[in-house]
């Protein structure tokens, strides 16, 4: 029996009867293309050498989370870590890719910048609030520097033997971290204990600039004990946020651009301040390429 029904033409093997799947279609082979382009980017990840990464500093509350960044991060890094006593190492874990010296001893830095690619130097001078201090008679406390601990022999003569050293080895890119501040002699920092601090953490971001070796100095505002990933981060230049309300940081803020830093060349031969707007206020800062890109200042 012949059907009344007419037939529609024949259509080629291939072409869909409806533009929904068409549309199916296509959104199958773009996500099967997105499967093979992330699977291609794994692979080469997996084959991609890791950097070594040496963190100076990394006893200290900035350092503690740069460390920790690098050996979460281990199908990119290989992490080590400098401290000053065996206290502080075992207090990052005791483990045998942490090193303990004293950066101002040249010779005692060298076998931890040995083969590595990459420094992020977190060391600084610490002042200490004088014992004899009472805060319920009013005025201000007073500080002070242990003796062999004054920012020039910590800050300038310290990170030089760093530098130094880093350059001896053949390492490819240094991160330095040193503060705001550094544009005003008259800055509080500088007379705590009289220290000049911010003065000879200047004169070793300066040594580095000169050095040849690949650098990025990141100078951060007032650094805040908070949870760090949740800001929108600021780039600034010659301490113009000191005269905005945006002029704090978390350290775990501080450490992730340290690492980030390492990743992208729009990082390279560059200085900047660094701050965070308020929690829930701008936008999360996600893209660090960009962040760097926006950065045009050599020192």
């Amino acid at each position: 029996m012949i059907s009344s029904t007419p037939h529609s033409p024949a259509r080629p093997s291939g072409e869909f009867s409806t533009p929904l799947l068409l549309s199916t279609t296509r959104a199958k082979k773009k996500k099967l293309q997105s499967f093979v382009e992330s699977s291609l980017f794994r692979t080469a990840m997996a084959d991609a050498p890791r950097s070594t990464v040496l963190v100076t500093g990394a006893g200290g509350r900035t350092g503690q989370i740069a460390y920790r960044k690098l050996k979460e991060r281990s199908d990119r890094f290989v992490a080590r870590g400098l401290v000053r006593t065996e206290e502080s190492k075992e207090k990052i874990g005791g483990g045998d890719d942490v090193y303990v010296a004293d950066i101002r001893d040249a010779d005692r830095i060298t076998p931890a910048v040995q083969g590595i690619d990459a420094l992020i130097i977190l060391t600084s001078a610490v002042p200490k609030m004088k014992p004899d201090f009472d805060p319920s008679k009013g005025g201000r406390p007073e500080f002070y520097y242990e003796d062999g601990s004054y920012p020039e022999q910590v800050d300038w003569i310290g990170q030089k033997n760093q530098i130094d050293a880093a350059k001896n080895a053949g390492v490819k890119h240094i991160v330095l971290v040193g503060s705001m501040g550094g544009t005003n002699p008259n800055h509080p920092l500088n007379s705590l204990g009289n220290g000049n601090i911010l003065v000879w953490k200047r004169k070793a971001e300066q040594y580095l600039a000169d050095s040849g070796i690949p650098y990025t100095i990141i100078r951060p505002g007032g650094l805040l004990d908070k949870e760090g990933g949740v800001r929108e981060l600021i780039v600034g230049k010659d301490d113009e946020l000191l005269q905005t309300d945006t002029k704090t940081i978390p350290r775990a803020d501080v450490a992730e651009v340290c690492v980030q830093a390492l990743q992208f060349e729009e990082a390279k031969f560059k200085a900047f301040d660094l701050a965070s707007k308020p929690e829930g206020v701008g936008t999360l800062t996600k893209d660090f390429k960009a962040l760097f890109s926006q950065i045009t200042t050599r020192f």
